[in-house]
């Protein structure tokens, strides 16, 4: 140990190789906060050629690695729990090469996700994949776990924003990949193999970004509901009139939890089991129109029973704290958290077979419903008893899983829609996945990682 820690300090420097206790359980833990972290030692390297200098030395020595980004993941990805090494990103948080024709920066793995965008409204443009954790989540991570957000419905996830990688391999060796082409027909993109891989094919290190056009006027709706096929109803009958960037869900009690947290009023003067917040464009008095005679047709139907309109960016950015502090509200309990998946077309009818099952075999849990309902993503939350320890909570709602997951199955929906899979999802993973694909996956891993140093115990 005392060999390795001189030989790291070696690369990187001493005030960068960590091995105090509080600095461990720091490195070494995500937001998950369901695994007990147990790093060996936790390092920052500064450049590329640092982190390929670090995996040759844990791979001579034998010494796993678990890459760390803002660890602001909720699946225990990148947890370090069995004397592994943290490999920090951080300080690779530089951005650069901006070049204004292709619309593309190079960004480190560290830069957080709030900065890229910082940097894309300073030169007029737009980065699009917007997420609670912004203000905290880095880049690499983002790739790693192909990160979605709350505007997925028009922009699509991260991986259609990466137009090259700088990976560093399990043997320390540098690839560049797809070099910002837009068109490449050259083979197999590692590029797109590596998005989502949740660090255990190879070390992202830098990533080439796309940027966009801002859009016009963003503005809000936020609508209160009564019912889940309402939700369902208000889905399609506002895709049908409006162009969306966002449509996301939330339940009565998480709107309880985000006021207490924040301090905020309550939207409306009477509460509703459900809420909906729109997002879209209106640039102009046509687009608003077009967005009120939606609204007085859904009210007609009876599909929402109340309503607001922002009338401000400021007004528009207030409302979206009722859903964007969701997660922060409820983040101390700590909640086990399913992020699962289906098409948006069957969003309602999967949400009340899970809610019934939830609500009849555990009425004593406290279940926090919300949602990218749009692109057919929902979270339940199940908070943790103030009575019952950890693991006994984690044993419980693990029980709960294989129901949960056949409902799942059987509307071929995905057990992990954008947080990965990490340690909390892959005993789950054939429910999403065939035996032959999770066996393709594997021969996959042993190519990239023979010698399994890179996250080991995650995903697969």
């Amino acid at each position: 140990m005392s060999d390795l820690i001189r030989q790291l300090k070696d690369i990187i420097g001493d005030n960068y190789v960590l091995t105090d206790k509080s600095d461990l359980d720091n490195y070494g833990q995500d937001w998950s906060r369901l695994y007990q972290p147990d790093p060996i030692v936790a390092v920052r390297p500064g450049s590329n050629q640092e982190v390929a200098e670090i995996v040759k030395l844990c791979q001579a020595n034998k010494v796993s690695i678990v890459p760390s980004g803002g660890r602001t993941g909720l699946s225990g990805g990148a947890v370090a729990t069995n004397q592994e090494l943290v490999l920090s990103l951080d300080r690779l948080n530089q951005i650069a090469n901006f070049n204004p024709v292709d619309r593309t920066v190079e960004c480190g793995a560290g830069v957080i996700t709030q900065q890229l965008q910082d940097f894309a409204s300073e030169n007029g443009l737009f980065y699009p994949v917007d997420f609670a954790s912004a203000g905290s989540s880095q880049i690499g991570g983002n790739i790693a776990t192909n990160a979605g957000g709350i505007k997925v419905l028009k922009y699509g996830l991260t991986r259609d924003w990466v137009a090259g990688l700088t990976v560093v391999t399990s043997e320390g060796e540098i690839l560049e990949l797809n070099h910002a082409l837009v068109k490449n027909a050259t083979g197999y993109d590692l590029r797109h193999l590596m998005i989502g891989s949740e660090g255990t094919l190879g070390i992202i290190t830098q990533a080439t970004m796309r940027l966009a056009n801002p859009p016009q006027e963003p503005t809000v709706m936020l609508l209160a509901v009564s019912d889940l096929p309402s939700v369902s109803h208000l889905l399609e009958h506002f895709q049908s009139n409006i162009d969306l960037m966002a449509f996301e869900f939330f339940s009565q009690q998480a709107l309880e939890k985000v006021m207490a947290h924040r301090e905020l009023k309550t939207p409306f003067a009477d509460s509703a089991e459900f809420y909906v917040l729109v997002e879209f464009e209106c640039p102009g008095e046509a687009e608003m129109e077009k967005a009120f005679a939606a609204f007085e047709s859904a009210a007609e139907n009876g599909w929402l029973v109340d309503g607001i309109i922002s009338q401000s960016n400021q007004q528009a950015e207030e409302l979206w704290q009722y859903r964007e502090g969701i997660s922060e509200s409820i983040a101390h309990y700590p909640p086990y958290k399913n992020d699962i998946a289906v098409k948006p077309s069957l969003v309602g009818e999967f949400l009340q077979q899970v809610d019934s099952f939830v609500t009849t075999n555990y009425p004593a849990f406290e279940n926090i419903w919300f949602g990218h309902i749009g692109d057919g993503n929902l979270h339940l939350n199940i908070l943790k008893p103030e009575n019952m320890d950890v693991e006994t909570f984690k044993e419980t709602c693990a029980k709960a899983n294989p129901e949960i997951f056949s409902i799942l199955k059987g509307f071929n929906g995905s057990i992990s829609a954008e947080h990965g899979v990490g340690l909390l999802k892959k005993d789950y993973l054939n429910y999403s996945r065939s035996d032959t694909e999770i066996a393709l996956m594997k021969a996959v891993k042993k190519v990239f990682d023979p010698n399994n140093i890179l996250n080991p115990g995650k995903l697969l």
